[in-house]
């Protein structure tokens, strides 16, 4: 070895001079010409109310610009088939690394995304199977099951010199079940819920959602087809016109001058309806869907989604039908068992992918779960599996509350994923408020002082100590603990639940008492909400007991929609406005007559720059009020409808309950509004640049207009401030004493020291849960401390 002559350290680097991330004049959204400087190689916690500006600065600031400077390395060609992105409202963003995002957006719902198919787990499975499974089938495709068989033959011409003409066949082994299309499941119509058949269809015979029309083009396709009397009621239809009406294949029609598609009821019902997800629909046609269909489990598969074939290829009698069913956890001891020396390098791959799901605390999924039916939290982490083994070095790590949805037990499991990424040498990012994350903080920057308005400027940068003694929202919060009720209700009766065998419920019967505060726990995976959504809501739905529930599904609005009109309270401001002035109400709607005619009501024009991130500039027309000018000349109580618009809940609230402009029906709207905490919000601030803490409240504030008299609320604080989770509380005091009864699935330690009565599940996750480990008053479990759950309220409450 050469040995060292000098002995003197070396001058610091030029390029060991960038350890700081810089934000300077960050205006995205409510942020307030801020300033920061964030250390790399650090984990920073960013902190604050609901809405004050944690996601702008962190999500729509540093790493939208880190993406789109990422994207601008790519040739123009590339850049057509990418998301365009436009540059954050920032001044100066310096010492920027490659943004990695593991965001709460729900996975794709498609019918055929499973966790396997997210997570290449299955790719992995397939080319395992088709390399030592017995008897051999095929390539990997023989066993993906949404790949379908295929097998063709005829002539086909090569143009190589002199034509030619070759005859060639061709065929390809899938794994997908013929008769479930790789879903599964098969659907069986009720034909009463598509048609009234006492009626012809000119009388308006078709009862599905915006087909009684006869504007509208299928309805008159049908009527004016040649094959159907439109005016001979569907009962008296002749067996040859029943057949073309039901299940005709499609066909080339002319309609009035135009040519259209003819095409039988049932395909056109599975095709519009049937090959979409469900929980995508608006609720009207999720209804129809739910009463015209019945979906049961594909008899020919048993719901393994795969062929024969695929099912009968098997290692040590194990197939990847079985191996997909299998819990993870034991799906890798399985994997760990396997010795061939032939395929060595796949098998450590695989092992490290499960692996990776078992450290991360989803052991207890199973690859064959459809990826629409995993909480937020859950996609989340099944996001970060592919990060976890990764050899990459200084990379931004950006994640948006990565203990929601995680018991208290599991959220030190997720502290140490954290740290160890952090520890690699990357900057890690974490938008959060629960104390135990903020705890492990390097750097904290606090955000408020408020939400909305009152909000987007930094109340706080440096160490948790220091954040203690700050003196701001969150530093005051911080030590915040619950104290357990020293008096709980007394139950008005219980709601039975007997043999609930959904997913890992291993045949439970509990009662939950009614006219109280319940709070169901346990570890992630332990069966919650199989309890409470699977077995509670069906049941309870089915006696119809009124049972509203509020889970965590994102809610759907384009950037047309604002709290207005997805509350429903623009239907009593603009019948006031109307009644007030004389004119139609809509006049009053930006996306209908009002609307301003240059912008079509959007307040913006949008001019697209094809790869180059789009340009939105405020209408000169309507200077962003959406609204035609004569419009704007109506005024109720003295304002215009842009006016209203434009004012905050709280505003609206004093301003439509007062003398000259009382609207009983937008006053109970607001009202409720309020009380969810959004009181700051304005009314046509559009859906898209709501926080989720935001998005969440606002549902909950809709569905608290519906005549239930069961609230069933899945995690309500996600998203939520410690000094918000005060406000929560007296909310669901407020709805029980009313006469209402709440059930909550929680994991906040404040939330279940508020109970009348606590349900625990466990005591593991998976196979290892699904009982209910403990029934009682939240003292009874502390003074227990015979559950996990216990144990870490007990902890929480000091006692």
């Amino acid at each position: 070895m050469a040995e060292k002559t000098d002995t003197q350290s070396p001058a610091p680097h030029a390029a060991d001079s960038h350890d700081l991330i810089r934000v300077h004049g960050a205006r995205e959204n409510n942020l307030k010409d801020i300033s920061i400087e964030i250390p790399k190689r650090r984990l920073t916690v960013f902190t604050g109310v609901s809405g004050s500006g944690k996601s702008s600065l962190v999500f729509n600031t540093i790493a939208a610009e880190s993406q789109r400077l990422i994207n601008e390395t790519y040739s123009t060609f590339v850049q057509g088939f990418m998301p365009t992105l436009a540059r954050p409202e920032v001044d100066v963003l310096d010492g920027l690394t490659t943004a990695i995002i593991v965001d709460q957006q729900r996975m794709g719902a498609d019918p055929r995304s499973t966790v396997g198919t997210a997570t290449d787990a299955n790719a992995m499975l397939r080319i395992l199977f088709s390399r030592l499974g017995q008897p051999h089938i095929g390539p990997p495709g023989a066993y993906a099951f949404n790949v379908p068989s295929v097998r063709a033959s005829g002539a086909i011409t090569v143009e190589r010199g002199a034509k030619k003409a070759v005859k060639a066949t061709f065929t390809r082994t899938g794994g997908m079940c013929t008769r479930c299309e790789g879903r599964g499941t098969v659907s069986d119509i009720d034909l009463t819920q598509l048609y009234d058949d006492s009626k012809s269809i000119a009388e308006g015979a078709f009862t599905i959602p915006g087909w009684k029309s006869d504007s509208f083009w299928t309805v008159r396709t049908y009527a004016e087809s040649g094959f159907l009397d439109p005016d001979k009621p569907i009962r008296e239809f002749t067996e040859r016109e029943m057949q073309d009406f039901l299940h005709r294949q499609p066909t080339k029609v002319k309609v009035e001058g135009v040519n259209l598609t003819y095409e039988g009821l049932i395909p056109k019902i599975q095709k519009s309806f049937l090959s979409k997800d469900k929980e995508a629909m608006q609720p009207h046609i999720r209804a129809f869907v739910e009463r015209a269909v019945t979906f049961t489990t594909c008899p020919e598969c048993d719901g393994t989604r795969l062929s024969e074939g695929a099912r009968s290829s098997k290692i040590k009698r194990i197939s990847i039908a079985d191996a997909c069913a299998m819990q993870i956890s034991d799906l890798a001891e399985w994997v760990r068992g396997l010795k061939e020396p032939s395929v060595a390098p796949l098998l450590a791959a695989l092992q490290q992918t499960l692996d990776s799901f078992v450290e991360i605390g989803l052991g207890y999924l199973a690859l064959d779960r459809p990826s629409g039916t995993l909480s937020g939290g859950e996609a989340q982490r099944v996001k970060m599996i592919r990060h976890l083994g990764s050899s990459l070095t200084d990379v931004t790590y950006v994640f948006d509350e990565p203990t929601s949805g995680l018991h208290p037990h599991d959220i030190q499991r997720m502290n140490n994923l954290l740290l160890r990424l952090r520890d690699k040498g990357n900057t890690v990012l974490v938008v959060e408020h629960k104390p135990e994350m903020i705890a492990i903080a390097d750097h904290v920057v606090d955000l408020g002082p408020g939400a909305g308005t009152a909000g987007g400027t930094v109340c706080f940068e440096g160490t948790v100590e220091g954040l203690r003694a700050g003196g701001t929202v969150t530093g005051r919060h911080l030590d915040d603990r619950a104290a357990l009720k020293k008096t709980v209700r007394t139950p008005t009766g219980a709601l039975e639940i007997r043999g609930a065998t959904t997913h890992n419920l291993r045949g439970v019967d509990v009662d939950i008492p009614l006219g109280v505060l319940v709070v169901v726990t346990g570890v992630a995976g332990s069966g919650k909400s199989s309890l409470v959504h699977g077995s509670l809501c069906r049941q309870t739905g089915a006696a119809g007991a009124g049972v509203v529930s509020v889970d965590q599904s994102a809610i759907r609005g384009s950037r047309r929609s604002n709290p207005a009109t997805y509350t429903g309270l623009l239907d009593p401001i603009r019948k006031a406005f109307a009644r007030a002035n004389g004119v139609k109400p809509a006049l009053f709607s930006a996306n209908s007559e009002g609307a301003c005619p240059t912008c079509n009501g959007a307040g913006v024009i949008y001019t697209d720059l094809a790869m180059m991130a789009g340009v939105a500039s405020p209408c000169e027309e309507c200077e962003g009020k959406r609204f035609q000018a004569s419009v704007l000349d109506h005024h109720f109580g003295g304002r215009d409808i842009s006016e209203v618009l434009a004012m905050s809940v709280s505003e609206a609230e004093e301003f439509f309950g007062s003398d000259q402009a009382r609207t009983p029906a937008a006053h109970a709207v607001l009202g409720r509004l309020a009380d969810v905490g959004l009181g700051y919000l304005s009314l046509g601030q559009p859906l898209t640049t709501l926080s989720g803490g935001e998005r969440q409240r606002l549902k909950l504030a809709t569905h608290m207009a519906e005549k239930g008299g069961v609230y069933v609320l899945d995690e309500p604080t996600t998203g939520l401030h410690l000094a918000d989770v005060e406000q929560l509380l007296g909310l669901l005091d407020r709805l029980v004493d009313s006469g209402k009864s709440v059930i909550v699935v929680e994991h906040h330690q404040a939330v279940m020291a508020h109970a009348d009565w606590i349900i625990d599940l466990g005591p593991g996750a998976g196979h290892d849960g699904g009982e209910i480990v403990f029934e009682g008053t939240p003292a009874d479990l502390v003074a227990a401390r015979s559950t996990l759950t216990g144990e870490h309220l007990a902890a929480y409450v000091g006692a």
